[in-house]
């Protein structure tokens, strides 16, 4: 997407339409930025019929002549002494979405003034707000020749504003760049989106950004490195499995190293314990944790922040087949612990434990935070309203549920107790799988306690 910025309203070129926010008021809508009271010869009768109230994500929208764009818009933000930037997400997320309904390419943008926040706290809401909103996916449908395509958000100018704004703009628009990467990942096909094309978009990554370093394993290394858990969840699948590593070194003066491992099964039948129907269909998504990790490279790079950032994916099938994994059998970890397999839809715990052993032992990290689609029971737990999060370090886990309630993408912290460790004993091996995220659990208490933090 394109931006722009003009200090001058009656300087405001040709758009599709012109995006002014109001406040709501008690029962009316109030101008949120002076520059809205010069459109009030527009929209004096407008507003005294009371019909657009201010409301959060309100649309009212005017069609006009005489003016540089065809449509005005008014969009209601809430309650002015009430506004957060997951408000303004919210608002400037609804608009965005009618413009591609409408099929709006520009639009030129009032954006509001508030007391309560900060210039940069209503920049972002109001650019996460817009650009997050405008994602469609849509190479899987069928589209009718006669039908005009589907059209985004294309160019947005931001009236009354300055350079430096634009700037803080265009690193937000980076960070939803990454956002929209990670998305096309998830929901691709499983038969396209396979361990060797995540492979490849990592390569193709470091290609384009030589701030990365990409490391990848194939089954021939994997096998020399003895991850075996990760070839045995991968014994049913027609796909090799691979690891992937993608190094950023944006600090080379510091010894701080963030390690990401994220989950890569490109698709999840449960194996041997095969999942039923109802529970099957979105299984192409439990790859998601490696896919937000290949997005954070994506936007770390492009920021060229100043940090140093290595991901870890550990990617496969689990399919079924005759060479499948089997329920009782035993595996030995990367670790050197053995491993009672007591479900093979407990595939995710395994793989990563192989993947974040190797981490510790090669990898050298200050800190590992593990992403994985692991669990159903957590959404039973806490909803669709946040991501569970475990961790033996306090200060680790508050800087992530800090970071989780800045992006509003929110963690809880569930309990790690002691009598947990009960659950963990298996009668023929070191380990069972048959609860939770024990393995990974207690593979960080072990391992990481003792290093500056982990999660």
């Amino acid at each position: 997407m394109d931006f722009a910025y003009l200090t001058s309203f009656e300087k405001r070129k040709q758009a599709d339409a012109l995006l002014l926010p109001f406040w709501r008021e008690e029962q009316r809508a109030e101008p949120a930025h002076s520059l809205t009271k010069e459109c009030s010869l527009l929209l004096r009768g407008v507003l005294a019929t009371g019909d657009f109230k201010g409301k959060e994500g309100e649309l009212l929208y005017l069609y006009v002549e005489g003016e540089p764009e065809k449509r005005v818009c008014l969009l209601g933000l809430g309650a002015k002494n009430q506004v957060t930037v997951e408000n303004l997400r919210r608002s400037y997320g609804s608009f965005t979405k009618s413009c591609l309904n409408k099929r709006l390419k520009s639009v030129n943008l009032i954006p509001p003034e508030s007391e309560r926040l900060s210039e940069e706290a209503l920049i972002r809401g109001i650019t996460e707000g817009l650009l997050l909103a405008n994602y469609v996916f849509h190479p899987l449908k069928h589209r009718d020749p006669e039908e005009p395509e589907e059209t985004l958000l294309q160019k947005i100018t931001w009236i009354g504003s300055h350079a430096q704004v634009l700037a803080r703009v265009r690193d937000i628009a980076l960070i939803c760049e990454a956002v929209d990467y990670a998305r096309n990942l998830v929901n691709g096909n499983a038969d396209e989106i396979t361990p060797q094309y995540l492979a490849q978009s990592a390569q193709e990554m470091a290609k384009k950004h030589p701030s990365i370093k990409t490391t990848l394993f194939d089954k021939k290394r994997i096998e020399k490195e003895a991850l075996d858990l990760l070839l045995a969840v991968n014994r049913g699948s027609a796909l090799d499995p691979a690891l992937i590593i993608m190094e950023y070194r944006g600090n080379v003066d510091s010894d701080e190293h963030t390690i990401l491992v994220g989950k890569g099964v490109t698709y999840d039948t449960g194996g041997l314990n095969l999942k039923p129907t109802g529970s099957m269909e979105t299984m192409k998504c439990d790859m998601a944790g490696g896919a937000a990790c290949l997005g954070v490279m994506l936007a770390v790079s492009q920021l060229a922040l100043k940090v140093n950032v290595t991901i870890v994916v550990p990617t496969t099938e689990n399919g079924i087949d005759a060479k499948s994994f089997k329920p009782g059998d035993v595996y030995r970890s990367y670790s050197g612990k053995t491993v009672e397999m007591t479900n093979s839809d407990a595939e995710g715990r395994l793989i990563l434990a192989d993947a974040l052993a190797y981490a510790v032992k090669n990898l050298h990290p200050t800190r590992i935070i593990d992403i994985a689609t692991l669990t159903g029971a957590i959404e039973i737990a806490l909803g669709s309203e946040a991501a569970g999060l475990m961790s033996p370090n306090d200060e680790l886990a508050d800087l992530l549920q800090k970071a989780g309630e800045a992006t509003f993408e929110r963690v809880w912290r569930m309990p790690l107790f002691d009598e947990y460790q009960e659950r963990l004993k298996s009668e023929i091996a070191d380990d069972a799988t048959d609860y939770g995220v024990h393995l990974l659990v207690e593979f960080l208490q072990t391992h990481l306690t003792s290093a500056s933090s982990g999660a």
